[in-house]
């Protein structure tokens, strides 16, 4: 796995080319980034299916549920088909935006 810091979140990408192994990792070492904003980066899975994407929810939902974004990036799944428990965006300037705005949405106690 590799991570790379920014001001307000941690982008965490596989080195493999199994995402639901990804995952289930993710979830592993959650301890380690449970105070920090997280994005991964899901562009290296061309053939990426929703199947797999959802192997991100359970951790996603105990994320956000700690007052923290998790958010994903891939542009390979219609977001139309996307459950609302996930964030999904096609870009990493799209996560950096959607993470500044739900800190500020926190912030105002939203």
């Amino acid at each position: 796995m590799k991570s790379k810091a920014y001001d307000n979140f941690i982008l965490l990408e596989d080195e493999k080319d199994d995402p639901v192994d990804f995952a289930s990792f993710i979830g592993s070492i959650h301890h380690q980034f449970e105070k920090n904003n997280i994005v991964i980066n899901l562009q290296p899975y061309k053939m990426l299916t929703l199947k797999q994407l959802l192997s991100f929810l359970d951790i996603s939902n105990h994320h956000r549920s700690n007052k923290k974004s998790f958010v994903l990036i891939s542009d390979t799944i219609n977001i139309d088909d996307v459950p609302d428990e996930l964030n999904v965006v096609p870009t990493l300037q799209e996560a950096e935006d959607m993470v500044q705005m739900e800190e500020i949405e926190r912030q105002l106690g939203f």
